[in-house]
C-alpha cells in the first residue's frame, strides 16, 4: 500500500512515521508512506501557499494552486490516482470499520489543512472524502493524518505478528477490549482474576468475551 501525506510540515510527520510499529513496517517495505511538502509546488516567488479570505475574517486560507499541483504531480509520478482524503473536523468521524475499508485500497493521499483551512474549490474539484478524528479542532491536519496512518498501517498484512494481535482490540469487533494483566499476580493488594491463572483456555476465552460485553455496556452502550 502507498500513502502520501500532503502537508506544510513534512518533518513533523516523518518524525512519527519513523518510529514504533509504523517505522518497522516502513523499513520492511510492508507499506510505502511519505510526507510531501505542498510548499514545493507553489508558483509564488516567496513560496507563499496562503492568502487572506474573500469577504474578510480572521486567519489565512490555503490556496488551490499549490495543493492541486502537489496532488497532480503525485498522480503523475505514481501513474494512478489515489483516493484523496482531507482531514477535517467537518468530515465523517473515523471508525475502525472505515479504517479496515481504507486498508484494502492500493493507495491513499492525505491532505493536511492549516490556518483557517483550504480553499473550498480544491475540495470540490479533487477531494474524495473528508475524515475527522473527533469533534474538536486542532491547529492542523498533520496529527489526524498520522492517526489515520497508524490506524490503517497496523491492519496491513505482516505488520503485526498475527491477526489475533488486533482481532480482540477495542472497536475491531464492535466491542471494547477485555482487561489485561501481567506480573506480578498481586500488586498492592489487587489480584489478577483467578481464571487467567488456572491454564484453562476455554474458560479464559469465555471470561474475556463476557468482559468485552460487560465493558461495552458500561462504558460505551452506544456501540451496542
Amino acid at each position: 500500500m502507498r500513502i502520501e501525506i500532503l502537508t506544510l510540515f513534512p518533518e513533523m510527520c516523518e518524525a512519527v512515521l519513523n518510529e514504533s510499529i509504523v517505522g518497522r513496517a516502513r523499513r520492511s517495505n510492508l507499506v510505502r508512506v511519505n510526507a510531501r511538502n505542498i510548499r514545493d509546488y507553489t508558483t509564488d516567488k516567496h513560496r507563499r501557499v496562503d492568502d487572506a479570505p474573500f469577504g474578510g475574517g480572521f486567519g489565512m486560507v490555503m490556496q488551490c494552486q499549490p495543493i492541486a499541483d502537489c496532488f497532480r504531480a503525485l498522480c503523475a509520478e505514481w501513474g494512478e490516482r489515489p483516493r484523496f482524503v482531507y482531514l477535517s473536523p467537518q468530515g465523517k468521524t473515523l471508525t475502525q470499520a472505515r479504517a479496515k475499508e481504507l486498508a484494502q485500497l492500493p493507495s491513499l493521499a492525505l491532505l493536511c489543512g492549516h490556518y483557517e483551512g483550504v480553499d473550498e474549490r480544491v475540495l470540490e474539484a479533487l477531494v474524495d472524502e473528508e475524515i475527522s478524528i473527533g469533534d474538536y479542532v486542532l491547529t492542523g491536519g498533520e496529527l489526524p493524518a498520522l492517526v489515520l496512518c497508524d490506524c490503517i498501517i497496523r491492519l496491513l498484512p505482516g505488520v503485526l505478528a498475527a491477526d489475533a494481535a488486533f482481532a480482540n482490540e477495542s472497536h475491531y469487533s464492535g466491542l471494547l477490549e477485555y482487561p489485561q494483566y501481567t506480573r506480578p499476580a498481586i500488586w498492592e493488594g489487587r489480584e489478577v482474576p483467578e481464571v487467567l491463572l488456572n491454564g484453562n483456555h476455554a474458560l479464559q476465552e469465555k471470561w474475556r468475551r463476557a468482559q468485552m460485553e460487560e465493558r461495552t455496556k458500561k462504558k460505551r452502550p452506544d456501540l451496542l
